[in-house]
């Protein structure tokens, strides 16, 4: 007889599963003179102890196992036969009705929705690009300098200046009382790198070695230390160093030290360049890619299955959990951490992960082998030894999963921009360097 399938609401379906009782004693009966034979109770041989007993300690657990199993190969038969793409885990009831000799259960579960996708070419979708400019090769190496400039000790009579590296004791009071964190001895800054609050960084400046000065600070209101968030405190400094910093000069030297093969001024700059653009390339495909991803959320038009959108949800809050556990929090694992906050940014997941799925399989768009081994190459040639991290890869079926994931979109990205409305834009360097 084939499924009878219960549409209730939207993507909710129900379906009656019945199973013989018969079937379900025999195999609590069979599982349980298995276990029989290795069970250990007090007073008996192993092996030797009584079914009764057996029955009495296990039977419960046993007949639970076995409906599990019974009606979740009978609900996997139902739901092949009937072609359904079941969407999350079934809700499993049993019936207090039930024909003579048989055992019912409802199975209520969601399927996948139908996705229209709309007409990719009424989509609008913002592509940038981005020029690697000599500016931007010079302020990179700068950077490079910065990394490994030197200090040396400024003549007594100057006072600390941008760029130095200053050395103090400081100690900060509120309302005259001390406070967590407000105390260091031979502490180290440089002024002028956002180390310190301004307004702290601020009133060193100037001052000379064996100079003490006291000063207000106003803590701002966002500030990470919540005990002192939005307070004002006096600060005790006292200068006990100043040092005034040396930029190496950019030179064949100073390549060779960077470890450039063509050790040369030009070869320095041909490989800050090469490197930009890589980033570059990588950031464009990312931003470009929200933006298609932006415009197929909207064309769209499905429902989701609110056990997809759970289970989104949940790994989401593990995930934070986890960030927690790694930055250090003390018992993580028990951090309160509603829901709530991470439904919408789920719903978009599954949203998109429906979209993109569905155009995937309707326009052949998987990632092929080519394209995989290819992306992998892209990636590793920014580290020292690329075919270490190409086999690192290759190696592990999880992270040749995460690549797929990436090459996929990629190709969604290319079929959407190739039919969209495309509206091309240039993005200054600086701008799409400091995007989140």
């Amino acid at each position: 007889m084939a499924v009878q399938v219960e549409t209730l609401e939207k993507l909710e379906r129900r379906i009656t599963l019945t199973l013989p009782a018969q079937a379900i004693h025999g195999e609590v009966e069979s599982r349980l003179k298995r276990l029989s034979r290795t069970v250990k109770a007090d007073g008996f041989r192993p092996g030797k102890v009584p079914m009764s007993v057996v029955a009495q300690r296990y039977g419960y657990s046993v007949q639970y196992e076995v409906v599990n199993d019974k009606v979740g190969q009978a609900f996997a038969d139902a739901a092949q036969e009937a072609k359904l793409r079941v969407a999350g885990l079934p809700r499993i009831t049993q019936k207090d009705q039930a024909p003579e000799g048989q055992l019912a259960f409802d199975a209520t579960f969601e399927v996948y929705p139908e996705v229209k996708l709309g007409d990719l070419t009424t989509a609008e979708v913002e592509r940038v690009a981005t020029e690697v400019t000599d500016a931007a090769i010079d302020r990179t190496i700068d950077i490079l300098r910065k990394q490994r400039r030197t200090f040396a000790q400024r003549p007594a009579a100057e006072g600390a200046a941008e760029g130095d590296r200053v050395t103090i004791d400081f100690e900060g009071k509120i309302d005259g009382e001390p406070f967590a964190g407000g105390k260091a001895d031979a502490f180290q800054f440089i002024i002028g790198e956002g180390q310190m609050l301004e307004q702290f960084d601020r009133s060193v400046r100037g001052m000379k070695v064996g100079e003490s000065k006291t000063f207000p600070l106003q803590f701002p209101a966002d500030y990470a230390g919540k005990e002192v968030a939005g307070k004002e405190a006096d600060f005790l400094v006292t200068v006990k160093k100043i040092e005034v910093p040396h930029m190496p000069a950019v030179d064949d030297a100073f390549a060779k030290l960077l470890g450039i093969k063509e050790a040369t001024v030009e070869g320095l700059r041909a490989d800050v360049k090469k490197n930009l653009e890589r980033e570059v390339k990588f950031r464009l495909v990312a931003r470009n890619k929200g933006a298609v991803m932006d415009a197929l959320g909207k064309l769209a038009e499905l429902d989701l299955p609110n056990a997809l959108v759970e289970n989104e949800t949940e790994r989401m809050v593990s995930n934070a959990r986890a960030d927690l556990k790694q930055r250090g929090v003390k018992d993580a694992d028990k951090a309160e951490i509603p829901a709530d906050i991470f439904k919408p940014q789920a719903e978009r997941r599954v949203r998109l992960g429906l979209v993109v799925g569905e155009l995937v399989r309707a326009n052949n768009l998987q990632a092929k082998p080519e394209q995989l081994r290819a992306h992998i190459e892209e990636m590793s040639q920014s580290y020292e030894k690329p075919a270490e991290v190409m086999n690192w890869y290759l190696g592990d079926r999880q992270r040749m999963a995460e690549v797929e994931a990436v090459v996929i979109e990629n190709n969604v990205t290319e079929f959407v921009l190739a039919r969209a409305k495309v509206i091309d834009k240039v993005l200054p360097f600086d701008e799409l360097m400091t995007a989140t």
